[in-house]
């Protein structure tokens, strides 16, 4: 009689240096990779957060995309992308598991746990595209405004919400967003006379805010 393949757990996994695993710790403003670069490795981010971004041929830059603790990125090597389509770029101090694209197909192969988590990534990813999408084409400036926000302040992910955002300029809210600058800081001072967010210390954001994104 066979024995089952022992079950890992995934965050344990992906918290331990290894075979195909490293560890390194980022600071902030600092470049993770570079778009056009090759793309060899996947990461994970453990602690921290990162912006993705992508600059046109024009030279116009773009953020496409905000990611937290438990979140992956660069998994783009894993479809057969040679070189990165956007840079990465730590906005808080970070500390980064970097997974040589081998260690992950093999772990996908032999980890269980690991592939399952994995795979509800992917899957969260993709929502989240989708929403992106139907927030850009539907939902006015103000709307896309307070979803960022929300979703940098964690509302709606399985951790528990951070009161305090990292840092964000309001540059690259509005590149987020998808608006001018000065738009940005209307709607910022807005919610801020509201009681939508406060800043003491850095920028609250409270489930309040919600309603901008529920109300018609």
């Amino acid at each position: 009689m066979k024995r089952k393949p022992k079950v890992r757990d995934p965050k344990v996994f992906l918290a331990k240096v290894g075979k195909g695993r490293t560890l390194a710790e980022f600071k902030k403003s600092q470049l993770i990779f570079s778009q056009g670069e090759p793309g060899d490795a996947v990461f994970y981010v453990q602690k921290g957060k990162v912006k993705l971004t992508v600059v046109s041929q024009q030279g116009k830059e773009a953020v496409v995309a905000i990611l937290g603790a438990g979140d992956f990125f660069g998994e783009g090597c894993l479809a057969g992308q040679p070189v990165r389509m956007a840079s990465a770029t730590a906005m808080s101090e970070c500390l980064i598991m970097r997974l040589e694209k081998a260690s992950v197909i093999r772990a996908l192969h032999n980890e269980p746990a690991f592939s399952e988590l994995f795979v509800q990534h992917l899957l969260s990813r993709n929502i989240r595209i989708e929403e992106d999408l139907v927030d850009q084409l539907f939902n006015s400036s103000e709307k896309r405004l307070a979803r960022v926000l929300l979703m940098l302040a964690n509302f709606g992910k399985e951790a528990k919400p951070e009161p305090v955002v990292a840092k964000i300029s309001q540059e690259t809210l509005a590149e987020i967003v998808g608006t001018t600058r000065s738009r940005v800081s209307f709607f910022m001072n807005r919610f801020r006379k509201l009681g939508f967010i406060e800043y003491n210390g850095g920028l609250h954001v409270h489930s309040s805010l919600l309603n901008v994104v529920l109300h018609d």
